[in-house]
């Protein structure tokens, strides 16, 4: 809608973009402030948003401008996958951080990375979501590649949330299937007797 009215005003299409990037950019660093850290995801958009302002500043080309909502998604696909060849793949960590890792609740579930399956489920998440910010940020670069610029803003804008929004679907399914399977798998080693002693306190 910004980049709608700043066009009608007069404005070049690089000065409409990044005078509306100004907005989403207020955003994330109002959100960093009022929670007093910088979060990972907060980061990368003000790095998109910076290095999209800044190629589209230098070469007066809107296409590089519309570039800045690949930059993060490119970045956090990398991150993932090349954190499958770490200690912790990425989705994991965000787990941890996000029950608490110093809480109850937080210890029991890294406890957990001991069992093959908990691990294995970690990974396949990590995985997919790497590959799918991958192929985002690629069918991004084809659309304002091929498209008008108006066309190109409204579809990346709106492609982010709908791929969220499918991955996090994704996610609760294979977590729900995850989770089953886990629970039958110890509850079988249970009746074995298999399972270690509880740690104590």
């Amino acid at each position: 809608m910004a980049y709608s009215l700043l066009r009608s005003a007069g404005l070049s299409k690089v000065s409409a973009l990044v005078l509306s990037g100004i907005l989403p950019a207020l955003g994330v660093a109002l959100g960093m402030v009022r929670d007093r850290r910088a979060d990972v995801v907060g980061v990368l958009v003000l790095l998109g948003i910076a290095v999209g302002t800044g190629l589209g500043l230098a070469s007066g080309n809107a296409r590089l401008v519309l570039l800045e909502g690949s930059v993060p998604t490119v970045v956090f696909g990398a991150v993932c996958l090349g954190s499958l060849w770490t200690r912790r793949p990425l989705m994991y960590r965000f787990a941890v951080e996000f029950i608490g890792a110093d809480t109850p609740k937080g210890r029991d579930f890294a406890d957990r990375w001991r069992y093959r399956e908990f691990r294995h489920a970690f990974k396949v998440t990590t995985a997919v979501w790497g590959v799918a910010f991958l192929a985002e940020a690629t069918a991004r670069i084809v659309i304002v590649e091929s498209t008008s610029t108006g066309t190109a803003l409204s579809i990346s804008k709106v492609m982010r949330y709908a791929v969220a929004g499918v991955l996090i679907a994704w996610n609760i399914a294979y977590g729900r299937r995850a989770k089953r399977t886990g629970e039958a798998q110890g509850a079988a080693a249970r009746a074995r007797g298999d399972v270690p002693p509880p740690r104590p306190l």
